[in-house]
């Protein structure tokens, strides 16, 4: 989402770098452009103005005009400035108050909320909650099986919902099976508009003062840009919200919206959409988030994603396996899977610090298939080939292709990869890495 800002921003800091001095004009000019760049990137105008003034008042003080790098020093207070901007800190959920306590989702329609009410579940699962889902959108019935399939996919109870139902009562009521059934936080996933309207408002004040929801998110469709803005305003002057969440932030918009907001309304982001798939829900950390868009790269976020899907004892056996020369084809599809899991390979490979001011490694596109196509020629292989890939010959070959639905060509390319890896897994068990390193590129 942030590509093109980052692009611009990188640009005007190689400029700044450039300089072995910096001069009021230098800076001056600097600024000038990424007033320009926020701008283009549909920042709000009033949070850019105060953005470019409260840089300046740094940039021109002693603290980058007596520094050894003044340019460097610039970045840094861009990315101090940006990180206040969106909020400094990580904001968590509010779970404060009476078991069970509510979370209420509002927003209009179309911005992902019953798909956010999953992905939220699966979250709170993870930190030991026992979420209960509740379909409050009684003027969308699809809106209240969606939500039912969702649950049932994720095995997380749902209220009964019916469209005849007052959305009112549907929230007490669950409330009340909720602590019968021993489940400790609802989701309220409450109806949306395609604008915003009094009728809306008033069905959601009433559910509010009812339920006395813990925590009141805004979800808001981050592709909007500046419309999720003001509709981030107009649903905090009638709610009074804790939060938002913003879908749809692996999109192509400019990404606005997340620069915006929290400037704006004085309420933070807490949580990011990032795909369609359930997984790819993710807490916002502001600190992060400006690293991304100046193209630093996301460490702790791939850490994060990392350990959620790798099992410490696996990777204990892997790591034997791997300094033994052990590591067999089976081992390499379950790292395959395991990757698949973390996401969007492309969106890691963007984490790695460096590669958003490489302009060859930013643009290289991940074929996501490929993980699957290695996945289904390995599980076309019988376990000897797999622990023994020296005993596939050609006419292996050809029957382990016509399994998988691939070609001879891509069973080849399997084998050769991981020949690959096996050698330079022996040259690091050697102590060989630097002599092994010279000339070689992942990417050939």
């Amino acid at each position: 989402m942030f590509d093109n800002l980052s692009d611009k921003l990188n640009a005007i800091f190689k400029q700044l770098k450039g300089h072995g001095t910096l001069s009021e004009k230098n800076i001056q000019d600097g600024l000038k452009e990424v007033r320009l760049a926020l701008l283009e990137a549909d920042v709000h105008y009033k949070v850019v103005k105060k953005f470019v003034a409260d840089i300046k008042n740094r940039a021109l003080g002693q603290e980058v005009m007596s520094s050894l790098t003044p340019g460097q020093q610039v970045i840094k207070i861009v990315n101090d400035e940006l990180t206040r901007l969106m909020g400094s800190r990580q904001e968590d959920l509010n779970l404060s108050g009476e078991r069970p306590v509510s979370i209420m989702l509002v927003g209009l329609q179309g911005s992902g909320k019953t798909t956010t009410a999953g992905k939220l579940s699966i979250l709170l699962r993870k930190k030991g909650k026992k979420p209960y889902l509740v379909p409050a959108d009684v003027y969308r019935p699809a809106a209240i099986e969606q939500l039912k399939k969702l649950g049932e996919q994720l095995s997380i109870p749902v209220f009964p919902s019916t469209p005849d139902m007052d959305p009112v009562d549907i929230c007490m009521e669950a409330r009340i099976r909720a602590h019968r059934e021993g489940l400790d936080t609802l989701i309220l996933d409450t109806a949306g508009r395609l604008h915003i309207d009094a009728d809306l408002m008033q069905e959601l004040v009433r559910i509010r003062d009812r339920v006395k929801p813990s925590d009141i998110l805004l979800v808001a469709d981050a592709m909007t840009g500046q419309d999720a803005v003001n509709i981030a305003t107009a649903f905090n002057d009638a709610l009074n919200i804790g939060g938002v969440i913003l879908t749809k932030m692996d999109g192509d918009a400019r990404g606005g919206a997340a620069i915006s907001i929290k400037s704006v309304i004085d309420k933070p982001i807490k949580f990011i959409g990032v795909g369609e798939k359930l997984n790819d829900f993710e807490v916002f950390h502001p600190d992060r988030m400006a690293s991304r868009i100046l193209g630093m790269g996301d460490v702790l976020t791939m850490i994060e994603k990392a350990q959620s899907v790798v099992d410490e004892k696996q990777a204990v056996e892997l790591e034997r396996k791997l300094r033994k020369n052990q590591f067999t084809l089976e081992d390499f599809r379950d790292q395959m899977i395991q990757i698949r899991k973390m996401g969007s390979l492309t969106d890691l490979i963007n984490m790695i610090p460096g590669v958003g001011q490489n302009k060859h490694l930013k643009d290289l596109q991940v074929d996501e298939k490929e993980l699957g196509r290695v996945v289904a020629i390995i599980n076309s292989m019988t376990p000897q080939e797999r622990y023994k890939h020296g005993i596939i010959n050609g006419s292996r070959r050809k029957r382990i292709a016509g399994g998988s639905g691939t070609t001879v060509q891509d069973v080849n390319q399997l084998l050769k990869n991981y020949d690959h890896v096996m050698k330079m897994m022996k040259k690091i068990n050697k102590g060989g890495l630097k002599k092994f390193g010279r000339g070689f590129s992942p990417f050939k």
